[in-house]
């Protein structure tokens, strides 16, 4: 399955996430990060020094495993959440240019993705349901 026409358009109008990563040890980290969807793959990463990161340093060390959040806040009163988690698979590197210009990026393959609340209602007297697909 794939993303439906509203995560897409949700996606592809959101430019921030936040990106986790297995470290040594077994450590998650998690950075925000500028996220790019093309229709199939997200990307993630940027220009000259971003191979030195720790997200890239985690991928490179063979901790493929990811997960992306991208999500915004509607409105505090009432409050109104939305977003879409993934679960992937990230590879490295890939010289394009992308969303913060040319440079190398993390290429992230959906394996699972959730989202609520893209109609963007009130959450109400119970939190949103999600949506749960297998890529």
């Amino acid at each position: 399955m794939a993303f439906t026409d509203e995560e897409i358009a949700y996606l592809r109008s959101q430019p921030l996430g936040r990106l986790a990563t297995l470290g040594a040890g077994g450590q998650p980290d998690v950075v925000p990060v500028a996220v790019e969807f093309d229709g199939t793959f997200l990307w993630v990463g940027g220009g000259a020094t971003v191979r030195a990161t720790r997200k890239f340093r985690n991928v490179a060390a063979g901790n493929h495993k990811v997960a992306l959040v991208v999500d915004d806040l509607v409105s505090l009163e009432p409050f109104v959440a939305r977003g879409v988690r993934v679960y992937g698979h990230a590879e490295q590197p890939f010289e394009r240019v992308g969303l913060v210009g040319p440079g190398t990026y993390l290429r992230i393959t959906p394996t699972v993705s959730w989202s609520w609340n893209l109609a963007g209602e009130p959450v109400g007297g119970a939190w949103y349901p999600s949506d749960r697909t297998v890529h």
